[in-house]
């Protein structure tokens, strides 16, 4: 018989019984038609039942029937507890869902390979080291000539790749009315090639369009955005668009799969790197080098000989420096190349996100196991329950593994539904949180697709879950002593603590999710109730762009045209808004001194800026028309404490170096409050606020191209004040264009959207920890009055009071529930000292900190306790005394 027919023979018993009980009749009726005796022939062939099943063993997969009967059983064992069933699969389902979901976030944005040829062999090129600022992190900005010298010395060993970081800009295919935003990625002419990609329609970029800097104007859209934008028009190749001053030529459609180099980023549009403004400078980072290995190609040669190069490079650059500190130069020359693995890509999201993914990660396992003891505990007490059915099995000859496969497939069944609930709560939650992940106008976009990769960590995750909360009471099941089960159980007292044990474990863990919980939600507090050091609230800001350059005056018409508008009560422009990720720094000199250690960092503003954004002026006046730079400027407080000592700055003078050793002297007319720079976490910085800086052209008029206007709103609905000033301002003047409306607000919450992302999820990990605890909790006290019930009738009959019999019930349970508090008290702190840099002024050692998490957990595990006390306290003695 064929293994198949033995298989599907498992699934139409009735049906194999029939046709053997048929069989067996025939033989029999042959038998007696031969001339045989009909009970001396029934006789002969034996006992139907034998010969079934001996006959069994033939037509039908054995193993796979008794796993088949013992499914069957355990769905009817289930549905027979309904609550406790429906209580596992809830606290299954909760803490998978968690699992499946963070696994999903944590692969879409760090694990998962670019679809590109051998992404194994994918490095990317950072250098480590002391950088202008004197702190120690990772650089990954590369000037395309020194990417150039490093391509050429290791051609032969590696592929390098120039690939820029994909930026929200404005383009159109038609007039200016049209304009739309898209991601653009400057990138190799080599990059498509190199990743073995192939186009979807057209060409690809290829290497003879990173020959001739500006001479290559032409475009590849990326499957996603032709989808999008285009829904998948062929006609689209030949198109062009306006970029800036430029017209660019559609010549291809990239492959599906690919969306770029940067998780959490998909590009719309890649443009060759000849084509960006800054390819011909040494002194402009714009861009990240990656680099493929050939195959059997040693990495560390290859890295020293990129880190030799590298150094030449900026070791001749730094002799053109001038009046810059000799520390800080070699401090900078002294950076050590790495070449990180980039399999996964590289993006800015990866490093903001990396260590609270880690955290997510290890949160979700705790929540996990806290669900998996929990359902342990369930299932031990319904084993201690079935304890007289196991013995009879045994008794019956039923082998140890058949009784750990009988429970085990009953838990898998558990965990299988559970998985079902749980799998849907991943679909639906992973989207949202990254949905929470970056600001409304740059949103964060990874691909959590469900494939094979999911389906194996969930498979993988089920198994896992099976034996954590099925395997112990399997064994303890399979191991029952007949004669001892059917005298009336083993020592409860052996049970009992082991299930005491698993509640110090969940309260130890539900501890250090609370204890975290609380740090990232204090957090969140403090970081988003800083003092600004100005006034976001009714704050609009239009960053607007006139590419053919416009001067002061016209800038000024249509700063003018923005205040005639209903609803604003004052406009003021800067070369870009306060917490944007845009910097000008450089070191100074003072009073013709030698140049600061310290780099100071500048913003161009016009005058009234400082009244509209509602910046207190401390000191001297505000910048007046006609004040110029260099000549004139207002600095700050910490600019003032850390260039003239604290003293009243107004009066003195500085002088902002370049690096060509031209000094650019100042006068300080005027001094204001702190105010956050450009990232609230690294505090206040001192800055100098300077007019605007205009170029003079070949005509000799003074232009500028680029501003932000920040417009003070006198209330109403911001969106359709943001909505009419755009349409004010490309009115007012041709070819000005407002690029982007958001308001400072939106800014300011986008500074603190890792923190409340970690504040939220630790509430909700912190609040699911506890329900499963209360949970846990409550089953074993319940499990320990039922098996003490003889216990407290007699206590209570000899006259016992209802304090003592409480105190006989919660004892040891609160014992474990202090135990636990005590270890995840340690493991906290311990753990914190991980998570210190997701922190912002808070120390895990504070006692408020402890101690509120002791308190939580006490008081639900008092509430937990209640059920079971009243339980115990309403015990009839007579009941119990008649029933023995």
């Amino acid at each position: 018989m064929s293994l198949w027919t033995r298989v599907a023979n498992v699934f139409r018993a009735d049906t194999v019984n029939q046709q053997l009980d048929e069989e067996f009749e025939s033989h029999i009726a042959e038998a007696i038609a031969s001339g045989r005796d009909p009970l001396e022939a029934r006789r002969a062939f034996g006992s139907v039942l034998r010969q079934r099943e001996e006959s069994r063993e033939a037509t039908v997969m054995g193993w796979l029937e008794g796993l088949r009967a013992d499914a069957v059983f355990g769905w009817r064992q289930l549905l027979r507890n309904r609550v406790t069933f429906a209580a596992a699969v809830f606290s299954l389902a909760l803490a998978m869902g968690s699992c499946v979901s963070a696994f999903r976030l944590i692969d879409a944005l760090l694990w998962r390979p670019l679809p590109v040829s051998h992404p194994e062999r994918l490095y990317a090129l950072s250098r480590y080291g002391l950088g202008w600022d004197g702190k120690m992190a990772h650089f990954d900005g590369w000037a395309y000539p020194s990417f150039a010298r490093m391509r050429d010395a290791v051609r032969n060993d590696a592929e390098l790749i120039a690939v820029s970081p994909s930026s929200r800009s404005d383009l159109t295919f038609g007039s200016d009315e049209e304009m739309e935003k898209a991601y653009l990625q400057y990138v190799s002419g080599t990059m498509f090639n190199a990743f073995g990609l192939q186009p979807t329609l057209g060409r690809l970029l290829t290497p003879q369009d990173d020959r001739t800097p500006g001479k290559s104007p032409y475009a590849v859209l990326s499957y996603d955005f032709w989808t999008r934008r285009f829904h998948r028009d062929p006609q689209v190749v030949g198109k062009t668009f306006r970029l800036g001053d430029k017209i660019y030529e559609v010549v291809g459609v990239g492959p599906k799969s690919f969306t770029g180099t940067e998780p959490g980023t998909m590009t719309d549009v890649f443009l060759p790197v000849m084509m960006h403004g800054a390819v011909t400078r040494d002194d402009s980072t714009f861009h990240r080098t990656l680099a493929i290995m050939r195959p059997g190609v040693n990495l560390e040669p290859v890295r020293a000989k990129l880190d030799a190069v590298s150094r030449g490079f900026e070791t001749e650059r730094a002799k053109g420096f001038k009046d810059i500190p000799k520390k800080m130069i070699q401090n900078f020359l002294d950076q050590r190349m790495e070449m990180i693995p980039a399999s996964a890509g590289t993006s800015s999201l990866q490093e903001s996100y990396r260590h609270a993914l880690s955290w997510l990660g290890a949160l979700v396992v705790l929540v996990l196991l806290i669900a998996c003891a929990n359902v342990a505990n369930l299932m031990t007490a319904l084993a201690s329950a079935r304890a007289r059915e196991m013995a009879l099995r045994v008794s019956l000859g039923a082998g140890r593994w058949r009784l750990v496969q009988m429970v085990l497939v009953e838990s898998a069944m558990l965990a299988g539904c559970a998985s079902v609930l749980g799998a849907l709560f991943a679909w639906w939650s992973a989207p949202r949180i990254v949905g929470m992940i970056n600001p409304p106008d740059r949103p964060a976009r990874l691909a959590l697709s469900a494939d094979w990769r999911v389906l194996a960590f969930g498979v993988g995750l089920v198994l896992a879950v099976t034996l954590l909360f099925g395997l112990l009471p399997a064994l303890r099941a399979s191991a029952v002593k007949p004669v001892s089960a059917l005298k009336g159980g083993e020592d409860p007292h052996a049970r009992r603590r082991m299930m005491y044990g698993m509640i110090a474990a969940q309260i130890a863990f539900c501890f250090v999710i609370v204890f975290t919980a609380g740090l990232f939600v204090s957090t969140f507090q403090r970081i988003s109730h800083l003092q600004m050091g100005f006034s976001p609230e009714g704050l609009i800001l239009l960053e607007t762009s006139a590419p053919q350059g416009q001067t002061q005056a016209v800038w000024d018409e249509v700063a003018d045209a923005l205040r005639s508008t209903p609803g604003v009560e004052r406009v003021g422009e800067s070369g870009w808004a306060l917490l944007t990720e845009n910097s000008w720094n450089n070191t100074i000199s003072i009073d013709g001194g030698p140049p600061s250690e310290v780099l100071s960092h500048f913003l161009r503003i016009s005058p009234g800026w400082f009244e509209t954004v509602k910046m207190p002026l401390v000191a001297g006046r505000d910048l007046r028309p006609g004040d110029t730079f260099p000549g004139t400027a207002v600095v700050n407080e910490a600019f003032a404490k850390q260039f003239f000592k604290g003293v009243n700055p107004v009066g003195r003078t500085f002088d902002k170096m370049k690096d060509d050793g031209t000094r650019l002297k100042c006068k300080v007319v005027g001094m204001v409050a702190n105010a956050f720079y450009r990232d609230i976490r690294e505090g206040v910085l001192p800055v100098a606020y300077v007019p605007f800086d205009v170029t003079v052209g070949k005509d000799g008029v003074a232009r500028r191209d680029g501003g932000t206007f920040a417009v003070r709103s006198a209330g109403g609905n911001l969106l359709l004040l943001g909505a009419e000033l755009r349409r004010k301002a490309t009115q007012t003047r041709a070819g000005f264009r407002v690029t982007n409306v958001q308001t400072q607000q939106e800014l300011v919450d986008a500074q603190t959207i890792r923190e409340r992302l970690l504040a939220l999820l630790g509430i909700f990990f912190a609040s699911v920890a506890l329900l499963l605890a209360g949970i846990g909790l409550y089953g074993v006290m319940n499990y320990s009055v039922m098996q003490r019930r003889r216990e407290i009738g007699i206590r209570v009959a000899v006259g016992a009071r209802s304090r003592s019999i409480a105190g006989l019930v919660a004892k040891d349970m609160f014992a474990m529930v202090t135990l636990g508090v005590a270890v995840g008290s340690v493991a906290g702190i311990a753990s914190a000292r991980y998570l210190e840099t997701l922190f912002y002024e808070v120390k895990a050692a504070d006692p408020v900190f402890l101690t509120i998490p002791a308190v939580v957990i006490l008081s639900a595990a008092l509430l937990a306790a209640v059920p079971a006390v009243m339980r115990a306290l309403a015990i009839e003695p007579a009941e119990i005394l008649r029933s023995e």
